[in-house]
């Protein structure tokens, strides 16, 4: 009788905590459910209607969707998204594991190198898009003076489209290659140094320890920051609304831009529905790829 009353009291005490746990949670359950779930549902309704804001939305079904992949603007910002990310997530992944190692010495003023290096992430997108325009400027920027000094240029770095695109993507390697440094900074660090003594014992170089410990230990890192960099690119936004407006000849239109103009400069908030939900397909896709590659290089 006892040991019930026991088990009695400890079941009403987990309950009681149970309550008290969900009310904590609750704050951010609601939050979630209001600004996250319910705006992704509405969105989804609304790629099936044509809904221009001032109007009740109008059901049309796929009509949507098919004028998507029958819209040329669309493909040149989907091979514009492509070419940038493909540039973009190389140069970003090669910087930052190089930066990695270099912060990663025990070495005096190393954190303050960690710190500059980290320095552009936590600037505001459109600060650092205001401080390129000038450096890439035709006639007063930094970059046009320098190459005059050599007998290059000047280049109109937004202004000429086989230009344009390439110079964002050096600018946003700029800004995001220290995130990923302190995450293969961190990755470095747990490491066991073990590894290294017995490579040096039985006669390995430093490159050859780089290519047979470091880099395939941190394959899960860099699966991590290509999955993120793909996400990321894929939605670019802020930089070419605030440095080119998807021109010169939309040759930096993203697909992240053009869902900005289909909903905001046109309303068409119906089309600009249905190409977030393509790009969300898009990047799931790729995902999925870059896992099964990733695992396939893993087994192997």
């Amino acid at each position: 009788m006892a040991g019930t009353t026991m088990y009695s009291r400890r079941g009403s005490y987990q309950r009681r905590l149970q309550r008290v746990a969900f009310l904590f949670i609750l704050p951010v359950l609601l939050y979630t459910v209001i600004f996250r779930f319910a705006p992704m549902f509405a969105s989804l309704y609304l790629s099936f209607t044509r809904y221009n804001v001032l109007q009740p939305a109008v059901w049309v079904g796929l009509q949507n969707y098919i004028r998507i992949f029958q819209s040329d603007l669309f493909w040149t910002a989907l091979r514009n998204t492509a070419l940038y990310s493909l540039e973009v997530l190389p140069l970003n992944i090669a910087i930052s594991f190089g930066l990695a190692l270099l912060v990663n010495q025990k070495v005096r003023g190393v954190a303050f190198f960690r710190t500059l290096f980290y320095l552009p992430v936590v600037t505001s997108i459109v600060a650092v898009s205001m401080i390129w325009m000038w450096l890439y400027d035709y006639n007063l920027g930094l970059f046009n003076l320098l190459l005059e000094y050599v007998g290059l240029g000047p280049f109109d770095w937004l202004g000429d489209p086989r230009l344009a695109l390439h110079s964002l993507v050096i600018m946003r390697v700029w800004k995001g290659v220290g995130w990923n440094m302190v995450i293969y900074l961190a990755a470095l660090q747990e490491i066991p140094q073990e590894l290294y003594e017995a490579a040096s014992i039985d006669g390995a170089n430093s490159w050859q320890r780089m290519l047979r410990i470091t880099w395939p230990l941190l394959r899960p890192v860099t699966f991590y920051i290509t999955v993120m960099g793909i996400i990321s690119t894929f939605q670019t936004f802020g930089e070419i609304y605030a440095m080119t407006k998807g021109g010169p000849l939309n040759s930096t239109t993203t697909v992240g831009y053009l869902i900005y103009q289909q909903a905001f400069d046109q309303f068409q908030m119906g089309q600009a529905s249905a190409t977030s939900f393509v790009l969300l397909g898009i990047i799931l896709a790729l995902t999925v790829v870059n896992n099964r590659v990733s695992g396939a290089r893993a087994e192997a």
